[in-house]
């Protein structure tokens, strides 16, 4: 059965964090669409990689989607200054919809004020953020917290694409 995953990105993303999660699950038979500040908006990823978003954050609903993806690098710090985007994230950890985030991707988490208590990874400079935030941090390659499935860096990505695939099956 196909999902719908929303992807929230922009410049600077991690490039291998967005693609590799985005192969991965377009693989397994699913909806991918990015957002942006932007419909069909140019992305630059850090690596160079360019990246073309199918909508803006303005067009679409939470509710429309079954799962959502934030990949790292400095897209989600840039993000997180965003009410609507923060947001977005919020209706998914609230209503603990599946929720794959990596690397950085948990920066967006902070400013949704619904950490506290929720097991999770990041980057090695996040984790003290999230933990600050209330989460329960671990230095794990993957870490699942019931739909919320967290991951450190592009070396944990096998893992992480695998347990995010087995979520949206769960």
């Amino acid at each position: 059965m196909t999902k719908k995953i929303a992807v929230l990105v922009t410049d600077l993303v991690e490039d291998v964090e967005l693609s590799s999660p985005k192969e991965a699950l377009e693989k397994d038979g699913n909806e991918v669409t990015l957002i942006s500040f932007e419909a069909n908006q140019e992305i630059t990823g850090k690596k160079g990689t360019k990246f073309i978003s199918d909508t803006s954050i303005d067009e679409v609903k939470p509710e429309d989607f079954d799962a959502l993806l934030i990949p790292g690098g400095f897209s989600p710090d840039q993000l997180r200054a965003d009410p609507r985007f923060v947001s977005f994230v919020s209706y998914f950890l609230d209503k603990d919809q599946p929720l794959f985030a990596i690397c950085h991707g948990p920066q967006l988490f902070i400013q949704t004020g619904l950490t506290k208590g929720r097991t999770m990874t990041a980057y090695t400079t996040v984790r003290p953020d999230i933990g600050y935030a209330g989460a329960i941090v671990k230095d794990e390659a993957v870490v699942v917290d019931n739909k919320l499935v967290t991951s450190r860096t592009p070396d944990d990505l096998p893992a992480f694409n695998e347990k995010i695939v087995a979520v949206l099956h769960a």
